[in-house]
Parts: structure tokens; C-alpha cells; sequence
């Protein structure tokens, strides 16, 4: 009986805590619109696996590594500009260019069971044609709190936010040759 009523109030505690995060997260989103600070564009091109690496298609197939890195760098990086875009058919004269690749992803299949997953990155970015500063940039995970109960791509996807901010971060203040994360 006690075992079931403590079942019953970590669910209920764990569904709440999920409903609040995402409504907070769209409220942090919509307030940091609104305060954007930043001037000039910034244009994030496509991002890709570098070709010589290899990476579990169950990976690249499922876990949308690309576009999830792009998303958080975009929300992390937007305070910092006035405009950042995307779309990879745009261009823009005067907007600072971001070119990133994932080198290297290591996540076997079996969530926090099969051991800790990694990702690993690079990038620069450019101006005019003229290099502002390059980056490699790296992150693991266990997967944190309750990690036996995720998967790889949960997991990876830990990854691929912290290295998000990671980059947001650099972007203030770019430099050549700069180790991000867990390097």
C-alpha cells in the first residue's frame, strides 16, 4: 500500500515538473524576444556530419542531432543578434556566418546502460569571407538524474544542448583555435 501511494506521488510529481518546464520554457523564449539586445545578423549554415566520420545510422536517423544543435544554438545565441537565420538557402552580405560539423558521436544503442554518449564538434565563424574565430568542441553524458531510464537519443540530445550554449557563449566573444566544452 505504501509502495503504490509513493508511486502514485513521485508520477504525479514528475508529470508536474514536465508540464512546468515546458510552459517555462516558452515564457523564458517569448521574454528573451522581447529583450533582445543584439545587433547585426548572424546566419547559421546547415549543419552536417563531417564525411569522414562514422556514425551509427540508428543514430543519425532517429536522434535529429543536426537540427537539435541548431535549435539550441539559435535560442541560446539570440539575445546576442538582431537576426539569426537558418534557412540554408539564405544569404546575407553583411551577417556573421556559422559553419558547424559533427565530427564525432559516440552513442550505442541501450540508453545510460551501454555507457556514457559523446559528442563532438566544429566550427567558425566567418564575416565578409574573413575568418573571426574557429572552434572544436566536445560534451559527454550519463545521462544526469534518472539517466538508466533515458535513451541514447535523450542522452545525446544532453549533449547537443550543453554544446549549443557552449557555442552561444563562444559567439560573445569569438576566438581561433577555442576548446569548448569537455575538452
Amino acid at each position: 500500500m505504501k509502495y503504490n501511494i509513493f508511486c502514485l506521488l513521485f508520477l504525479m510529481l514528475t508529470l508536474n515538473g514536465c508540464a512546468s518546464n515546458g510552459q517555462n520554457a516558452k515564457e523564458q523564449s517569448s521574454a528573451q524576444q522581447a529583450t533582445s539586445s543584439g545587433t547585426g545578423t548572424l546566419l547559421i549554415k546547415p549543419i552536417n556530419f563531417a564525411k569522414q566520420a562514422y556514425i551509427r545510422e540508428a543514430v543519425k536517423k532517429e536522434c535529429n542531432l543536426l537540427g537539435k544543435l541548431t535549435q539550441f544554438t539559435q535560442s541560446y545565441a539570440e539575445d546576442q543578434y538582431a537576426q539569426i537565420i537558418t534557412d540554408g538557402n539564405s544569404t546575407s552580405k553583411s551577417a556573421q556566418v556559422l559553419s558547424i560539423e559533427i565530427e564525432q558521436v559516440q552513442g550505442g544503442g541501450g540508453g545510460a546502460w551501454s555507457g556514457a554518449k559523446v559528442v563532438l564538434i566544429n566550427g567558425t565563424l566567418t564575416e565578409n569571407g574573413k575568418v573571426l574565430g574557429s572552434f572544436k568542441g566536445r560534451r559527454y553524458s550519463g545521462g544526469g538524474m534518472f539517466g538508466a531510464y533515458k535513451g541514447t537519443c535523450a542522452i545525446l540530445g544532453r549533449c547537443v544542448k550543453a554544446l549549443g550554449r557552449d557555442v552561444a557563449e563562444w559567439l560573445q566573444h569569438p576566438t581561433k583555435q577555442a576548446v569548448l566544452g569537455d575538452l
